[in-house]
């Protein structure tokens, strides 16, 4: 048997193991059971001749064989897909493109970014961890991702070849305090005054980064609405990215922090290497405009 003897369906079930990281993961999102993923990845480990994952307790990795198989599998299934597109008469005028975003960025930039297309093109997006959109690059399953990333800004993954990183913007992390905090009536917060503070924190942000000594964790939250109403409320102060600025609530205040190093958050747009179509040029295009306004 050869790569010629896989089904879609196997190269399909690949795709999103390695764009998901777990069986488990792939499994609930193509509704399969696991044991279904489980032997649609053995049948095509058998039609390959090799092995393409290691099993690990965390999840998976693609093995040098396996990486070399997906950057096949995805050009196999974009061709299967838009053919399909193309059958169905569902391509719109426009076009499709996938797009994926770190957490914050779905409260202001991809509304504001999406809403200046005018629904001329259509946009499937979806929210995900840096190792998680990344992943789903490399797997064909989305088309642009915008990640956040801290210094020393190494490139997200090191495999070849490298993804195609586009640098949107540069900003320092802000501290939101309740409007009503006697540091609020500043333009600016000294980073020793934020030691004495209670704090919400939360997965990916919260607690100022490098902040000395034992701070006070008050609430932990995920979604960043709860944290920042639990700031308004008076209950803490919690950090943000400088991007969130348009959607803070009333009685809040995001202010600098000075008197230490600066923590700088960068903004990236991250897509495979090669030619990228015109919808998705389009999408990058209003992305920018939104970025940079």
């Amino acid at each position: 048997m050869g790569f010629g003897d896989v089904s879609l369906v196997g190269l399909r079930v690949f795709r999103e193991v390695a764009a998901r990281g777990t069986l488990t993961g792939a499994a609930a999102a193509l509704g399969y059971t696991q044991s279904g993923v489980s032997r649609q990845i053995a049948a095509l480990e058998r039609a390959t001749g090799t092995r393409l994952l290691d099993r690990r307790p965390g999840g998976v990795r693609l093995t040098a064989a396996g990486r070399i198989v997906l950057r096949r599998a995805a050009a196999m299934l974009d061709e299967a897909d838009a053919a399909a597109r193309d059958l169905a008469g569902l391509t719109a005028a426009g076009g499709t493109v996938r797009l994926g975003w770190f957490p914050s960025a779905g409260a202001v930039i991809v509304p504001r970014a999406l809403a200046r297309l005018d629904g001329t093109i259509t946009v499937l997006s979806r929210e995900g961890s840096t190792a998680a959109l990344v992943r789903a690059l490399r797997a064909g399953t989305i088309d642009l991702a915008l990640l956040a990333a801290a210094p020393p800004f190494r490139p997200p993954d090191a495999e070849d070849p490298p993804l195609e990183i586009e640098v949107l913007a540069e900003r320092e992390l802000r501290v939101a305090l309740p409007a009503g905090h006697a540091l609020a009536a500043a333009d600016h917060v000294d980073v020793a005054d934020l030691r004495g503070l209670r704090w919400i924190d939360g997965p990916l942000m919260g607690v100022w980064p490098g902040l000395g000594g034992r701070p006070v964790i008050a609430h932990t939250a995920r979604d960043w609405l709860a944290k920042l109403r639990l700031v308004a409320a008076g209950l803490g102060a919690t950090t943000v990215p400088a991007s969130l600025a348009p959607a803070v609530p009333d009685g809040v205040r995001l202010l600098p922090v000075r008197g230490g190093p600066r923590e700088l958050r960068r903004l990236t747009l991250a897509r495979r290497p090669g030619p990228i179509s015109d919808a998705a040029g389009r999408l990058a295009e209003a992305i920018r405009a939104v970025t940079n306004g």
